[in-house]
């Protein structure tokens, strides 16, 4: 810069005959000469640490990104696995209640026992479990209430009597609610 500056002196500046260069920068808002060394300005410092954070939130940014992403795409294989067990499994259900009746009457002997109990033994590996029994509370998420048969002195509360399917479900998604005749209790007068 060749524009020279008039900069009046006082008192405090005498003290300071060093802050007087020679050639016609001086000194950058007021910085001693020593706080610019080979001749670079304190700005361009600074400026070189904003870009140094700049880049710094940047990673962090992109790591964060990146982390939600494989949760994301961990999350979407396990919704993808669960849905190819739950459409693999659902047409299954009439020969498990098949399984049911032939066992209920007595049929389940010999061979068909073992390839019966084979069968059942895969699909509760891949997570399939059998729920409603005589005796529990009614619940319309489990289960489908086919008729009611009336009163019941021994409930507290709308009762499964007695089981028409059983329901199946994996994990806590229900793959069939269980059909059901239900009993009230009786009122309170």
């Amino acid at each position: 810069m060749d524009v020279p500056v008039d900069v009046p002196k006082g008192p405090q500046e005498t003290a300071a005959p060093e802050a007087e260069l020679g050639d016609d920068l001086g000194p950058v808002d007021g910085a001693a000469p020593e706080d610019e060394p080979f001749g670079e300005p304190v700005d361009e410092v600074g400026a070189l640490r904003q870009q140094l954070a700049e880049r710094t939130a940047d990673l962090q940014r992109l790591q964060a990104e990146f982390l939600n992403y494989k949760r994301r795409v961990e999350r979407d294989r396990d919704l993808v696995r669960e849905n190819a067990v739950f459409a693999v499994l659902s047409p299954m259900l009439d020969v498990l209640d098949s399984i049911d009746r032939a066992r209920a009457a007595g049929e389940l002997e010999g061979g068909f026992k073992g390839v019966a109990d084979q069968l059942e033994r895969i699909v509760s590996g891949l997570g399939l479990t059998r729920f409603g029994e005589p005796g529990d509370p009614f619940d319309p998420t489990h289960h489908e209430a086919l008729s009611h048969i009336g009163v019941d002195p021994e409930v507290d509360v709308v009762t499964c009597k007695h089981i028409a399917k059983a329901g199946y479900r994996i994990g806590d998604r229900v793959v069939r609610a269980a059909q059901v005749l239900v009993v009230d209790p009786e009122p309170i007068d």
